[in-house]
Protein backbone atom coordinates (compact mmCIF):
# COMPACT_ATOMS: atom_id res chain seq x y z
CA UNK A 1 0.00 0.00 0.00
CA UNK A 2 1.63 3.46 -1.00
CA UNK A 3 1.88 6.01 1.98
CA UNK A 4 -0.46 8.44 1.75
CA UNK A 5 0.28 11.94 1.66
CA UNK A 6 2.30 14.60 -0.12
CA UNK A 7 5.52 14.01 -1.84
CA UNK A 8 7.27 17.06 -1.14
CA UNK A 9 10.85 15.97 -1.77
CA UNK A 10 12.82 13.02 -3.17
CA UNK A 11 16.37 11.93 -4.38
CA UNK A 12 18.15 9.38 -5.86
CA UNK A 13 21.39 7.92 -4.88
CA UNK A 14 23.23 4.56 -5.81
CA UNK A 15 21.18 2.79 -3.54
CA UNK A 16 18.16 3.88 -4.50
CA UNK A 17 15.41 6.91 -4.03
CA UNK A 18 14.87 8.28 -1.11
CA UNK A 19 10.90 10.05 -0.14
CA UNK A 20 9.73 12.54 2.05
CA UNK A 21 6.37 12.80 2.20
CA UNK A 22 4.13 15.01 4.27
CA UNK A 23 0.38 14.42 5.97
CA UNK A 24 -1.74 16.98 7.70
CA UNK A 25 0.29 15.96 11.33
CA UNK A 26 2.96 13.98 9.87
CA UNK A 27 6.79 14.31 8.03
CA UNK A 28 7.48 10.66 6.71
CA UNK A 29 10.89 9.00 5.52
CA UNK A 30 10.62 6.41 3.31
CA UNK A 31 13.32 4.54 0.80
CA UNK A 32 10.50 3.04 -1.10
CA UNK A 33 7.00 4.95 -1.17
CA UNK A 34 5.31 2.36 0.57
CA UNK A 35 6.72 1.40 4.07
CA UNK A 36 7.62 4.39 6.79
CA UNK A 37 11.41 4.45 7.47
CA UNK A 38 10.45 7.63 10.06
CA UNK A 39 8.32 9.33 11.22
CA UNK A 40 7.76 12.61 12.84
CA UNK A 41 4.52 14.56 14.19
CA UNK A 42 4.55 18.33 13.13
CA UNK A 43 3.61 19.34 16.23
CA UNK A 44 6.59 17.11 18.22
CA UNK A 45 9.04 17.34 15.90
CA UNK A 46 11.52 16.15 18.17
CA UNK A 47 9.07 13.06 19.68
CA UNK A 48 9.31 9.80 19.17
CA UNK A 49 6.09 8.75 16.92
CA UNK A 50 7.41 4.87 15.82
CA UNK A 51 6.47 2.74 18.65
CA UNK A 52 9.38 1.13 18.51
CA UNK A 53 11.66 4.09 18.83
CA UNK A 54 10.02 4.62 21.91
CA UNK A 55 10.84 0.94 23.14
CA UNK A 56 14.13 1.11 22.21
CA UNK A 57 14.55 4.11 24.92
CA UNK A 58 13.86 1.40 27.62
CA UNK A 59 17.70 0.63 27.20
CA UNK A 60 18.31 3.85 29.29
CA UNK A 61 16.82 2.32 32.43
CA UNK A 62 19.82 0.77 32.66
CA UNK A 63 22.37 3.42 32.27
CA UNK A 64 22.73 5.86 35.21
CA UNK A 65 25.19 8.32 34.12
CA UNK A 66 24.46 9.09 30.69
CA UNK A 67 27.82 10.18 28.89
CA UNK A 68 27.52 9.47 25.01
CA UNK A 69 25.45 7.48 22.54
CA UNK A 70 25.93 5.96 19.22
CA UNK A 71 22.99 5.57 16.82
CA UNK A 72 23.44 2.92 13.97
CA UNK A 73 21.18 4.55 10.91
CA UNK A 74 20.05 7.97 11.31
CA UNK A 75 16.90 7.61 9.37
CA UNK A 76 15.10 10.79 10.17
CA UNK A 77 17.29 11.46 13.20
CA UNK A 78 14.21 10.32 15.49
CA UNK A 79 16.38 9.13 18.47
CA UNK A 80 19.27 11.83 18.03
CA UNK A 81 17.12 14.54 18.22
CA UNK A 82 15.14 13.37 21.27
CA UNK A 83 18.25 12.44 22.96
CA UNK A 84 19.56 15.54 21.82
CA UNK A 85 16.93 17.93 23.44
CA UNK A 86 16.97 15.53 26.25
CA UNK A 87 20.28 15.31 27.53
CA UNK A 88 21.81 18.75 27.41
CA UNK A 89 25.55 17.21 27.78
CA UNK A 90 25.16 14.08 26.01
CA UNK A 91 27.73 13.81 23.24
CA UNK A 92 26.07 11.33 20.21
CA UNK A 93 27.40 9.63 17.64
CA UNK A 94 25.01 8.65 14.37
CA UNK A 95 26.05 6.52 11.63
CA UNK A 96 24.51 6.43 8.18
CA UNK A 97 25.94 5.20 4.97
CA UNK A 98 23.71 7.23 2.92
CA UNK A 99 24.55 11.04 2.55
CA UNK A 100 21.39 11.57 0.80
CA UNK A 101 19.18 10.55 4.07
CA UNK A 102 21.27 12.56 5.91
CA UNK A 103 20.60 15.45 4.25
CA UNK A 104 17.55 14.91 3.95
CA UNK A 105 17.43 14.40 7.97
CA UNK A 106 19.17 17.83 8.26
CA UNK A 107 16.82 19.64 5.34
CA UNK A 108 13.65 18.15 6.27
CA UNK A 109 13.42 16.37 9.98
CA UNK A 110 15.24 19.27 11.79
CA UNK A 111 18.45 16.95 12.68
CA UNK A 112 20.82 19.85 14.51
CA UNK A 113 24.15 20.26 13.29
CA UNK A 114 26.41 20.43 16.70
CA UNK A 115 29.24 19.63 18.15
CA UNK A 116 27.11 17.30 19.89
CA UNK A 117 26.11 15.84 17.62
CA UNK A 118 28.04 13.57 14.90
CA UNK A 119 27.04 12.23 11.62
CA UNK A 120 29.28 9.51 10.52
CA UNK A 121 28.87 8.65 6.59
CA UNK A 122 29.82 4.89 6.42
CA UNK A 123 28.68 1.48 6.86
CA UNK A 124 27.60 0.23 10.60
CA UNK A 125 30.18 -2.75 10.72
CA UNK A 126 32.91 -0.49 8.81
CA UNK A 127 32.62 2.00 11.06
CA UNK A 128 32.26 -0.11 14.39
CA UNK A 129 35.68 -1.74 13.34
CA UNK A 130 37.14 1.26 13.56
CA UNK A 131 36.25 3.63 15.80
CA UNK A 132 37.58 4.57 18.81
CA UNK A 133 34.78 5.76 20.79
CA UNK A 134 33.52 4.27 24.36
CA UNK A 135 29.64 4.68 24.39
CA UNK A 136 27.29 3.91 27.04
CA UNK A 137 24.44 2.82 24.65
CA UNK A 138 24.20 1.85 21.30
CA UNK A 139 20.98 1.35 19.51
CA UNK A 140 21.15 -0.14 16.32
CA UNK A 141 18.68 0.16 14.09
CA UNK A 142 19.79 -1.40 10.71
CA UNK A 143 17.17 -1.47 7.62
CA UNK A 144 16.69 -0.84 3.98
CA UNK A 145 13.52 -1.25 1.89
CA UNK A 146 14.75 -4.79 1.66
CA UNK A 147 14.70 -5.67 5.41
CA UNK A 148 16.65 -6.24 8.04
CA UNK A 149 20.89 -5.28 6.49
CA UNK A 150 23.48 -7.99 6.96
CA UNK A 151 25.65 -6.16 8.97
CA UNK A 152 23.12 -6.45 12.08
CA UNK A 153 23.46 -10.25 11.46
CA UNK A 154 27.09 -10.59 11.77
CA UNK A 155 28.86 -11.63 14.70
CA UNK A 156 31.73 -9.37 13.67
CA UNK A 157 29.83 -6.58 13.47
CA UNK A 158 28.01 -7.58 17.22
CA UNK A 159 31.55 -7.98 18.99
CA UNK A 160 32.95 -5.05 17.38
CA UNK A 161 29.43 -2.71 19.26
CA UNK A 162 30.38 -4.78 22.17
CA UNK A 163 34.05 -3.47 22.54
CA UNK A 164 32.90 -0.30 22.21
CA UNK A 165 30.59 0.07 24.94
CA UNK A 166 31.47 1.08 28.70
CA UNK A 167 31.96 -1.71 31.17
CA UNK A 168 27.80 -1.27 31.65
CA UNK A 169 26.88 -0.22 28.47
CA UNK A 170 23.85 -1.60 26.40
CA UNK A 171 23.17 -2.72 22.80
CA UNK A 172 19.68 -2.14 21.80
CA UNK A 173 18.43 -3.27 18.34
CA UNK A 174 15.27 -3.51 16.74
CA UNK A 175 14.02 -6.60 15.16
CA UNK A 176 11.76 -6.10 12.86
CA UNK A 177 9.89 -8.78 9.78
CA UNK A 178 12.67 -10.49 9.94
CA UNK A 179 12.52 -14.10 8.78
CA UNK A 180 12.38 -17.07 11.02
CA UNK A 181 15.89 -18.60 9.78
CA UNK A 182 17.79 -14.98 9.90
CA UNK A 183 16.19 -14.35 13.55
CA UNK A 184 17.20 -17.86 14.60
CA UNK A 185 20.71 -17.23 13.73
CA UNK A 186 20.86 -13.79 14.98
CA UNK A 187 19.97 -15.30 18.70
CA UNK A 188 22.37 -17.57 18.51
CA UNK A 189 25.21 -14.93 17.19
CA UNK A 190 23.94 -12.59 20.22
CA UNK A 191 24.10 -15.24 22.89
CA UNK A 192 27.33 -16.56 22.23
CA UNK A 193 29.19 -12.59 22.21
CA UNK A 194 27.77 -11.22 25.10
CA UNK A 195 27.48 -14.70 26.49
CA UNK A 196 23.56 -14.69 27.45
CA UNK A 197 23.49 -11.39 29.09
CA UNK A 198 19.96 -10.25 26.88
CA UNK A 199 16.57 -9.76 27.46
CA UNK A 200 13.93 -8.82 25.03
CA UNK A 201 10.13 -7.53 24.33
CA UNK A 202 7.83 -7.65 21.83
CA UNK A 203 5.51 -4.77 21.18
CA UNK A 204 2.75 -4.58 19.47
CA UNK A 205 3.49 -4.64 15.52
CA UNK A 206 5.42 -7.50 15.92
CA UNK A 207 8.50 -5.89 16.39
CA UNK A 208 10.93 -7.39 18.91
CA UNK A 209 13.15 -5.25 21.07
CA UNK A 210 16.66 -6.66 22.09
CA UNK A 211 19.23 -5.53 24.90
CA UNK A 212 22.52 -6.83 24.87
CA UNK A 213 24.87 -6.20 28.34
CA UNK A 214 28.41 -5.92 28.34
CA UNK A 215 29.19 -6.97 31.77
CA UNK A 216 26.76 -6.67 33.96
CA UNK A 217 23.03 -8.35 33.71
CA UNK A 218 20.45 -6.09 35.52
CA UNK A 219 17.87 -7.44 37.96
CA UNK A 220 14.88 -6.24 37.32
CA UNK A 221 12.13 -5.30 40.30
CA UNK A 222 9.17 -4.33 39.05
CA UNK A 223 9.07 -1.00 41.62
CA UNK A 224 12.13 0.16 40.80
CA UNK A 225 11.47 -0.47 36.23
CA UNK A 226 8.13 1.66 37.01
CA UNK A 227 10.43 4.33 38.81
CA UNK A 228 13.13 4.80 36.51
CA UNK A 229 10.27 5.19 33.75
CA UNK A 230 8.50 7.19 35.41
CA UNK A 231 11.62 9.59 36.04
CA UNK A 232 12.56 9.30 32.41
CA UNK A 233 9.51 9.64 30.73
CA UNK A 234 9.03 12.96 31.45
CA UNK A 235 12.81 13.89 30.34
CA UNK A 236 11.92 12.35 27.13
CA UNK A 237 8.49 12.68 26.77
CA UNK A 238 7.62 9.22 26.29
CA UNK A 239 5.44 7.19 27.97
CA UNK A 240 8.22 4.83 29.19
CA UNK A 241 5.66 2.91 32.34
CA UNK A 242 3.78 0.74 29.17
CA UNK A 243 7.40 -0.48 28.14
CA UNK A 244 8.73 -0.95 31.59
CA UNK A 245 5.78 -3.56 32.38
CA UNK A 246 6.33 -5.19 28.83
CA UNK A 247 9.97 -5.91 29.46
CA UNK A 248 9.36 -7.26 33.07
CA UNK A 249 6.56 -8.97 31.88
CA UNK A 250 8.82 -11.19 29.25
CA UNK A 251 11.26 -12.10 31.75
Amino acid sequence: MDIKGTCIASVTDEHGPVYVYQTPKNLILSFDGKIYQSCIKLNNINGLNLAYTQAMMTALFFIPNLKTAMIMGLGAGSIAKNLYHAFPDLIIHTVEYRQAVADMAIKYFGVPVSDRLFIHIDYAANYMKKTQVKTDVIFSDLYSSEGMESDQVDSSYLRHCKNALTFDGVLVLNICHTKAQLKEKFDQLLDKEFEGRILSFTIEGGNKIVFAFNNTMPLLVKSELIDKAISLQTIINVPMKRYAELLFNHV
